[in-house]
């Protein structure tokens, strides 16, 4: 088994990495660009996958405490009115939950569990080189300094500079034609669960984050990927969702200030295998971003270090930890990228059939069988 880690990028997989391998014994040097370390965005949602990953992790209680769990979702026409709720399950498990949580609240509670263990933390740093023979791989860093490491793990996101200095020739991410605006809200009692609204000229969903907030996501087709200026967002959102009823004319009122409000266009990547090259891998949106229409980046990407633990724990030769990672991991995110990908040109298509929810919940299930 390896003895030493480097972990490049501090975000929900990194973080998961670091903390896994940490936990088998593992020397682990965790750095992120960011001095820091912030991370941005506002809500986001947490299936059964991402709580199983967190379960496993040993923060659930923790996300159930600061964030929102919970069973079941309701279904709404463009005026508000509920025409699906499907029957909660008694006593579920992780799996068969789901919830939300703020960005930064999730972020506090990994960073505090890296820091619990023990891991380096080191901010403000970005690897210059990579030089790796059978043995290891020397790092140079930013700063002057350098390190020789068992294993490099490229967690830095959608465009990662990892995966461009192993893979030169790796495609780049491709823009999908929707963009996703998020809003944070104060949540109405009534407001329990995620909601979906059916039948809008946008898609529009609710989902809570807190005893006291939800979020809301807009997806919508923008096909020549334009650029929003801070001074329009407001009326451009407020216009969005002028037509929907139920919980969202209380936001589209309290909607003031752009600060209130999160734009990204959606962009995808599936990294070909091997994920890795030698003793350097890739994990997360650095190999496999995905768009949020299962709401799984964050479970996938926390699935990932759990993995790569476990197999780094099995074999004693690399190669093989490496292979055996690549053989769990490659068609689960495969399956969660590309079905995303396919219901998001399906919305853009206007296609009004039953295709892409059923294709959403025949993939949620697959995803319920173990990582």
């Amino acid at each position: 088994m390896i003895r030493s880690a480097l972990v490049v990028g501090g975000g929900v997989g990194g973080m998961t990495a670091a903390i896994s391998l940490r936990r088998i014994g593992v020397d682990v040097v965790l750095i992120d660009a960011d001095p820091q370390w912030r991370v941005y965005g506002a809500g986001i949602s947490v299936t059964g996958i991402s709580l199983r990953a967190f379960d496993a992790l040993g923060i659930l209680d923790q996300i159930r405490a600061r964030g929102h769990v919970g069973a079941g979702m309701r279904g709404k026409t463009v005026g508000g009115q509920t025409v699906m709720e499907p029957p909660v399950p008694d006593n579920p498990t992780p799996i068969q939950q789901g919830g939300g949580i703020m960005r930064p609240v999730l972020h506090d509670i990994l960073s505090a569990t890296v820091r619990a263990e023990g891991i380096d933390v080191r901010l403000g740093l970005r690897v210059e080189t990579l030089a790796q023979d059978a043995q290891g791989v020397d790092v140079t860093f930013d700063d002057g300094s350098a390190g020789r490491y068992d294993l490099v793990i490229g967690a830095d996101g959608i465009y990662s500079q990892i995966r461009g200095m192993i893979f030169p020739d790796a495609p780049r991410p491709r823009f999908t034609g929707q963009g996703c605006w998020r809003v944070v809200a104060a949540r109405p009692p009534e407001v329990d669960r995620a909601e979906m609204y059916f039948g809008g000229p946008v898609k529009l969903g609710i989902n809570p984050v807190s005893a006291d907030q939800m979020y809301m996501f807009i997806l919508e087709h923008v096909p020549d990927n334009p650029f929003f200026a801070e001074t329009e967002m407001v009326e451009h959102v407020r216009a969005l969702l002028a037509p929907f009823g139920g919980a969202v004319p209380a936001v589209r009122e309290s909607l003031t200030d752009p600060k209130q409000i999160n734009y990204r266009p959606l962009e995808w990547l599936l990294l070909p295998k091997p994920w890795y090259n030698g003793r350097v891998v890739l994990i997360g949106d650095a190999a496999h971003a995905t768009t949020p229409h299962m709401a799984s980046g964050a479970g996938i990407a926390a699935e990932d270090g759990l993995v790569l633990a476990e197999e780094l724990k099995r074999h004693d030769a690399i190669t093989e930890a490496l292979h055996g990672f690549m053989e769990r991991r490659f068609e689960r995110a495969r399956l969660v990228v590309e079905n995303s990908v396919m219901i998001g040109d399906m919305e853009m298509a206007g296609d009004l059939s039953n295709k892409g929810p059923a294709m959403l919940g025949a993939t949620m299930g697959q995803l319920q069988a173990p990582y």
